[in-house]
């Protein structure tokens, strides 16, 4: 008979027995990748279940296409357009590789699905916790939906994941992706300001900032010139001055709320642009005061990141990390537009910690409660669309809340990341002088 000192057999140690396997299964690449079909399989065909809200904006990036294939009549080279030149690059590619409708959704999932698979494979080798990083990233994934898969920002994010995955020790290559990342849709730019803040020195940024980003612009900006889209590769600046306070927007959210007892504010579709926007002058002022609030914003949060950076040289990478959280957080909540997608854009940099962070207390507290309210901002942000967009258009009490408590919890995640950067930039590391 064992004696009770002999816990071998005892209930917790088989329990500990279990959990410990049951991890070994978890974090083993088979798992890993059967987690990748499940989840973007049931993201596809949540798709095609939403149809047109979700590959709406692949058929447009279809028309675009093939208008220019068959016509000769080009975005940016035939006239101003909403997007940077770079996203023509893969707006192209399906239609090379099929000729219908059908097809052309096809190829962009399956393009967006293998443009993740990489990020994931050099998100699950990421040491020390890459392999449970992917498994909060597919959560991330799963929690928003399928507007992601349907929309640029479905190639984005995994540029931006790989970015910061490689950011403190390749630099130089990190602000290549970023810069191809911009010039395909503005938001990767968010990296590229939080690289050139933590450089350690002028030569570092020249080095590895300036030079590849300069390099990828002088590539694009002379595809343009050879074109002779000159005129227009820099309008997408101010196409995006000419838009209205969109309804999901951060900034909107007092009047989509006040519609609930005020029924003269107005929720009207521009079919210019294919969105809904918030009119009235009151909403105009507060769309002018986003067009100088964002880059302000941008601005300084960028100095904040500087600073920080230079007073704590030892925890640089998580820096780098709040930065490109912090950017890319006020991107969406000083942004008059408020797509679902662009929430796309802030799953990265947490996948990014995750991967990279340490067991230290202090970056499980920089880094816990941000992954768990960017799971719940995705969550919410499926619920808002397409889940109850019709119900959330329409004011109705139910959407309108949840559309408000997303809003706020954007806010407060972005508070929450100055804030960590702030406390980083009190407590300066302290220096051992040779005696």
């Amino acid at each position: 008979m064992p004696s009770p000192s002999d816990t071998s057999t005892t209930p917790r140690t088989r329990g500990a027995d279990v959990l410990r396997s049951a991890t070994r299964v978890l974090r083993s690449w088979p798992a890993l990748w059967v987690g990748f079909l499940v989840v973007h399989g049931w993201i596809i065909v949540q798709a095609w279940v939403f149809g047109g809200q979700i590959l709406g904006d692949v058929g447009l990036y279809e028309w675009w296409v093939r208008t220019g294939m068959n016509d000769g009549w080009w975005p940016v080279f035939g006239y101003d357009w909403v997007y940077p030149l770079g996203a023509l690059g893969p707006m192209a590619v399906p239609a090379l590789l099929s000729s219908s409708s059908d097809g052309y959704s096809w190829v962009w999932m399956i393009l967006v699905t293998l443009a993740n698979a990489v990020a994931v494979a050099l998100l699950g080798r990421a040491r020390p916790h890459g392999r449970a990083a992917v498994w909060f990233w597919l959560a991330f994934l799963a929690a928003l939906g399928p507007i992601w898969i349907g929309r640029l920002d479905g190639l984005l994010a995994p540029i931006i994941l790989v970015a910061l995955l490689v950011a403190v020790r390749r630099p130089a290559v990190a602000m290549t992706l970023a810069t191809i990342g911009a010039w395909i849709k503005i938001a990767p730019g968010a990296v590229a300001l939080a690289l050139a803040a933590t450089s350690s020195d002028v030569r570092r940024l020249l080095r590895t900032v300036v030079l590849p980003g300069a390099a990828v612009t002088a590539v694009v900006v002379g595809v343009a010139f050879a074109g002779g889209g000159q005129d227009n590769v820099l309008d997408v600046f101010g196409e995006q001055g000419e838009r209205q306070l969109q309804v999901e927007a951060v900034g909107a959210t007092p009047f989509t709320v006040a519609r609930l007892w005020d029924p003269s504010i107005r929720v009207e579709y521009d079919d210019v642009i294919y969105t809904y926007e918030v009119l009235g002058e009151a909403p105009d002022a507060v769309a002018q005061a986003l067009d100088v609030a964002l880059p302000v914003a941008a601005l300084l949060l960028a100095a904040l990141v500087w600073w920080a950076a230079r007073r704590r040289p030892d925890r640089v990478g998580d820096v780098l990390l709040l930065g490109a959280t912090a950017e890319l957080l006020a991107l969406i909540v000083f942004n008059k537009v408020g797509s679902p997608q662009f929430i796309a854009w802030i799953g990265p940099p947490l996948a990014a910690a995750i991967a990279l962070g340490s067991r230290s207390q202090g970056t499980r507290r920089t880094w816990f409660l941000p992954a768990l309210g960017t799971l719940v901002v995705a969550r919410l942000t499926m619920e808002i669309y397409p889940i109850r967009y019709g119900e959330f258009l329409g004011g109705w009490p139910l959407a309108t809340t949840v559309g408000a408590l997303r809003n706020a919890l954007l806010v407060v995640l972005l508070v929450g990341v100055v804030v960590r950067l702030v406390q980083l930039t009190r407590t300066r590391r302290a220096v051992s002088r040779p005696r």
